[in-house]
């Protein structure tokens, strides 16, 4: 499979600090993109960058809690005054939560759930659309999870963060049909991330998918010849 060339791009990616986030944008910088990396933990951001620039790729750093939603409106004023446009957001940061009852649920928990998976998502678009928009091929792929299409009991909070997010995800792409963005989700399935540990603590990671493994389809998604539109690819079938 031939690698997108990606140079001259520039790629946003949330949760890059870990997990399929730091895989990811790995992947891009190798590909030739610029990689602006998102995440609260300047220390794994940090690692990633260290990773990235190993690999002979470039990355800028951004240390931010994507709750501080008045961060994200300054994220896109600054991204246009630096570059001027946007080529790709990789909506990938989400928290868990509590697998618990419903009614069990603590309300700051459940908020938390809400403002990272869905609001947050709501927020980058808001602030990025009008870059993306500037891009030649504006590329956007957000992150969800097979819990978003089940009824599985103690995993409500994440699972409707996720549905609402499919269903946010969606509509954007609808809206930007008659542009040159491109918006569509990715179910990466069972993976071994620090989240899947926290979900199925009993499970043998051994078995599980790396995120490496997903990362080249990513980088495909995010590339200008990657021209669907409104769908949602399920990595692992």
């Amino acid at each position: 499979m031939t690698t997108p060339d990606l140079s001259g791009r520039i790629a946003l990616v949330t949760g890059a600090s870990r997990g399929i986030g730091r895989a990811s944008a790995i992947a891009l910088a190798k590909a030739g993109a610029h990689v602006i990396l998102v995440a609260r933990t300047v220390g794994g951001l940090e690692e990633s960058d260290d990773l990235i620039r190993e690999a002979g790729g470039s990355a800028t750093l951004v240390p931010m809690n994507l709750r501080d939603f008045d961060a994200i409106d300054r994220l896109g004023a600054s991204i246009y005054e630096r570059w001027g446009k946007l080529d790709a957001l990789l909506g990938n940061a989400g928290v868990l939560g509590q697998l618990t009852p419903l009614a069990h649920l603590e309300p700051k928990t459940f908020q938390e759930v809400i403002d990272v998976n869905l609001t947050a998502n709501w927020r980058l678009i808001r602030s990025l659309d009008p870059l993306l928009r500037l891009s030649d091929a504006g590329r956007v792929l957000f992150v969800t999870s097979g819990a978003a299409r089940k009824h599985i009991a103690f995993w409500g909070g994440y699972a409707l963060s996720k549905s609402a997010l499919e269903i946010l995800a969606l509509t954007y792409a609808v809206e930007c049909e008659p542009t040159n963005i491109k918006v569509n989700l990715i179910n990466p399935g069972p993976m071994r991330t620090l989240m899947r540990k926290k979900a199925m603590p009993g499970e043998d990671p051994a078995y599980l998918v790396k995120p490496e493994e997903m990362a080249f389809k990513v980088v495909e998604m995010l590339s200008p010849s990657y021209t669907l539109n409104e769908t949602i690819i399920n990595f692992q079938k």
